[in-house]
Formats: structure tokens, C-alpha cells, sequence
């Protein structure tokens, strides 16, 4: 974004707040490049998700109702 500031005191001013934000970009967007895929850091949780025993129960709807706050 763009920004046009006609005042060459507040140009010097803004300038290390700008460079500072662009370095932080640049920072971030090298480190969010350098991880893994989410869906390969999430595949333990699947598994273990997959692995988990079916009961076949249902939930007590009222009980979490409760829980929540959601009770009438």
C-alpha cells in the first residue's frame, strides 16, 4: 500500500517503522515457506482419530448442553 506524505521530517520518521514491517513480512513469509504441508503435520491426529475405538454411542445431549451453558 502506498502511502504519500508531503512532509520530508514525517517521511524520515515513518521510514523505520516501514522498513522494520517490511523486514517482518519478509521474515515470516521465508519461514511459513520452510513448513511442512498442513495436511502432513496433521496426519498423527488423523490417525490417531482413525484408531480410536467405535462405540456406536451417542452423546448425551443434555450433558453438554450443560456443560456449555446451553441448558434450559
Amino acid at each position: 500500500m502506498a502511502y504519500n506524505i508531503k512532509d520530508q521530517k514525517t517521511d524520515e520518521l515513518i521510514q523505520p517503522i516501514l522498513d522494520s514491517i517490511r523486514e517482518t513480512c519478509e521474515n515470516e513469509s521465508q519461514r511459513e515457506r520452510k513448513k511442512s504441508p498442513l495436511w502432513d503435520r496433521l496426519q498423527p491426529l488423523v490417525s490417531r482419530v482413525a484408531a480410536a475405538p467405535k462405540t456406536r454411542k451417542k452423546a448425551a445431549k443434555a450433558f453438554f448442553d450443560e456443560l456449555s451453558g446451553d441448558a434450559q
